[in-house]
């Protein structure tokens, strides 16, 4: 089988008139991947992403926290330094995930249901799960 191309080796290949060589360049951009489902990666990425669920407190967890609140607002003056668990939910889809953050406590804005720890960390009362010295 070799031999009955052999005599095809040594000729130059054929020119067609009026259509110029391709540059090595756009022969190799030819088989570059071809990207048809234009994200797609991310999509997939952003579905195998894992968020947690919101858990509900129940009424004793809630006694515990609001007591907590509390102990903190009458100690304000001090901005006492704590650390807070809670929950922050996914922009994206269904579910988030649970911070933790630790800092001093600037206020408790009841009417905003917010609680400021040092310069811009803005909790939501309703999202927390947990307070620690």
């Amino acid at each position: 089988m070799k031999d009955k191309y052999r005599d095809m080796m040594d000729q130059p290949l054929p020119q067609l008139a009026g259509h110029p060589r391709m540059s090595m360049e756009n022969r190799a951009a030819q088989f570059a991947p071809f990207a048809a489902l234009t994200g797609y990666g991310e999509a997939v990425a952003e579905t195998a992403r894992l968020t947690e669920e919101w858990v509900e407190l129940d009424e004793d967890a809630i006694a515990l926290l609001d007591g907590r609140l509390r102990e903190i607002r009458d100690k304000l003056a001090e901005q006492p330094v704590v650390t807070v668990r809670y929950f922050v939910p996914d922009p994206r889809k269904s579910g988030g995930a649970y911070r933790t953050q630790t800092g001093r406590v600037r206020k408790i804005d009841g009417f905003k249901g917010i609680l400021v720890l040092g310069e811009d960390c803005e909790i939501p009362i309703r999202r927390i799960v947990g307070i620690g010295d």
